[in-house]
């Protein structure tokens, strides 16, 4: 890779305090209101011309090459999560409650610091580079508000790349897999509802907590006997509300969970699953099972070319031996993306154990190794630089 494309020294220092004061001054989905106004005078200091309020809170800009061509998508995130920072760092949050625990205050340094290093550097002969910092990515559908304004327009989008810090990868190394990369996202309510009584009286009832019980084991039996053992599939309930009394018996019972796969067939099928294991178990015990559930994200699922490409560049800059290949059953509305565009999603290491930075994404004690920030901010350029060219 072109040495041009790697940050220099005063780049790096910009991405770091970029980052900082980004993780000093969080802001929720569709709430980055300071944010998006610091990417925007950056950008425009730059020579760009952002445009804002793209999917209510998002900014795009675009690098055209001095010959018409195609048009490959950078994207970042921006928003951060409702957690109270545990961190003793000068650049902690100053918001009680609100924390960027996930790294996207880095995403957003890291997409600033490619368009600083593309803009510096001559674009290659032809297409363009369009660059997408997106709201909401932590449950708001940023990606596909964004899509809905049009990021993937004027020009078209023709392919994208997405980046993610990713603190379960030492410092230093890229994680690129070809195909089914993050998993999809679903959150479900299951309501049981039956008769309730006095706990000494059980017979008298219809014992919503009884069926509860058994939907909660019987929904295993969708990954270990309805998906075939070659694919990944997790239903899992995190939430259980019912009764109040240790003698009472309630008329109903709440379980709140969530169902994730990385196979769109299997996603597509998921819901009629849950729902005919709640409610046929739940008839078993004279009770009655009610499904809500909401479709949050679809698998996020690499082209393999584009994949290639990636890892074509990760080995220029990390080295082959410091690339690995790396699944999460996580989720990522970049997959709104990559269903309408061929694109790669990948993973920078930002793990640092001598540091003390092992903490996982979605702590109160998260943070990163900042060494990976001049990594990512390559790995963007690059990306976009070697699709240009070879376009």
């Amino acid at each position: 890779m072109d040495d041009s494309l790697s940050p220099t020294p005063e780049e790096r220092e910009e991405l770091v305090a970029t980052r900082r004061d980004l993780h000093a001054h969080p802001e929720l989905k569709y709430e980055e209101h300071r944010t998006a106004g610091l990417v925007a005078e950056r950008l425009s200091g730059l020579g760009y011309e952002p445009r804002a309020g793209v999917g209510r809170t998002g900014v795009t800009t675009l690098l055209e090459g001095p010959e018409p061509g195609p048009c490959v998508l950078l994207r970042a995130d921006m928003d951060a999560l409702p957690l109270q920072e545990r961190n003793e760092v000068p650049y902690a949050s100053r918001h009680d409650g609100v924390m960027h625990a996930c790294g996207h205050d880095g995403h957003t340094a890291m997409a600033l610091g490619a368009a600083r290093i593309l803009r510096r550097v001559a674009p290659p002969a032809r297409g363009s580079i369009k660059l997408m910092f997106q709201p909401a990515e932590e449950g708001g559908n940023g990606a596909t508000a964004m899509i809905e304004d049009g990021v993937l327009e004027q020009p078209k989008v023709e392919a994208a790349f997405g980046i993610h810090l990713w603190n379960h990868l030492d410092v230093g190394k890229v994680a690129i897999v070809d195909g089914p990369f993050m998993a999809s996202v679903d959150e479900f309510t299951i309501h049981i509802v039956g008769t309730g009584g006095h706990g000494a009286m059980p017979h008298e009832t219809r014992d919503p907590i009884l069926a509860a019980a058994h939907v909660i084991t019987a929904l295993q039996q969708i990954a270990a006997r309805n998906v075939s053992p070659l694919q990944a599939v997790v239903v899992t309930i995190g939430a259980v509300h019912g009764g109040e009394a240790f003698n009472i018996i309630p008329d109903s019972v709440e379980l709140r969970g969530t169902a994730r796969s990385f196979d769109e067939e299997i996603w597509k099928a998921l819901p009629a699953q849950i729902e005919r294991v709640a409610k046929k178990t739940a008839e078993a015990f004279d009770c009655r099972a009610e499904l809500d559930l909401r479709r949050l994200m679809r698998p996020t699922i690499n082209d393999a070319g584009m994949a290639a490409l990636v890892r074509e560049v990760a080995s220029e800059v990390v080295g082959e031996e410091n690339i690995i290949e790396e699944r999460t059953m996580g989720g990522e509305d970049f997959a709104d993306i990559l269903a309408r565009v061929p694109g790669c999603y990948f993973f920078v290491g930002s793990r640092n154990e001598e540091k003390g930075l092992v903490h996982p994404h979605h702590s109160p004690h998260f943070d990163i190794d900042e060494d990976a920030l001049p990594i990512g901010a390559r790995m963007l350029a690059g990306v976009a630089h070697r699709f240009l060219e070879r376009a």
